[in-house]
């Protein structure tokens, strides 16, 4: 074949059925409520899906306008598209990822890097459950071991999460059934160990805390 004979119209097909975005679409809805009129907010979809052998289990990563900060959502823990697993109660592994991230605690020329950050450390915390079926649930927290931060420039001293239900958006029961949205909280080092040591519960460090939105600028609230 030549290349003149690529460039001839094709005889058209017939269109293959829109795939079902029930999942999908009750995502974008519940945080539709809270962020109205934000269709082109940022989005980070995946180019090759885990299910076809890509290195990302999650399909999409939205990002939304907070305000004071960004709150970001994933896409792939539920079921998405059409429902496949016998669990009629839970859609998939039963939840999302959330976080919202402070505005200006970061050099003002790395925000889109980030933002990139943090969708990527959701694709490696997805990739647990994924791989293991480890589930990260709400008054749960998430201790890495690491010292450096986990922004782009490793000054921060967040290194690691605490979770939560999202304070902004309620979970759904979407048509492949319930969906919660779990929020991460970066939490410092030295707020970890005290977890891990049981000195403290998640609960009583996040009214310590005093707010949801995690920030790269802060100190530990033991300091």
């Amino acid at each position: 074949m030549s290349i003149f004979d690529k460039l001839k119209p094709k005889k058209e097909e017939p269109q293959s059925e829109e795939p079902n975005l029930d999942g999908w679409k009750a995502i974008e809805n519940a945080f539709a409520v809270v962020y109205p009129g934000q269709d082109d907010r940022k989005h980070y979809g995946t180019l090759i899906p885990w299910r076809l052998g890509g290195n990302d289990p999650l399909d999409g990563i939205s990002v939304y306008d907070g305000g004071d900060c960004w709150h970001f959502v994933t896409f792939g823990l539920s079921e998405l598209y059409e429902k496949e697993t016998d669990d009629a109660e839970y859609s998939g592994y039963g939840m999302e990822f959330t976080l919202r991230l402070k505005k200006g605690c970061y050099d003002a020329e790395d925000e889109e890097n980030e933002i990139r950050c943090i969708a990527g450390i959701f694709q490696k915390i997805a990739k647990i459950t994924f791989n293991s079926g480890e589930l990260f649930q709400a008054n749960e927290y998430l201790y890495t071991g690491q010292k450096t931060g986990m922004d782009v420039n490793q000054r921060s001293k967040i290194t690691g999460f605490i979770m939560i239900a999202d304070t902004k958006v309620e979970g759904i029961d979407t048509p492949n059934g319930r969906v919660d949205f779990v929020e991460f909280i970066g939490v410092t080092d030295d707020e970890l160990v005290r977890l891990k040591n049981k000195e403290l519960t998640v609960n009583e460090l996040y009214r310590k805390l005093g707010s949801d939105i995690t920030d790269y600028n802060r100190e530990s609230v033991f300091s």
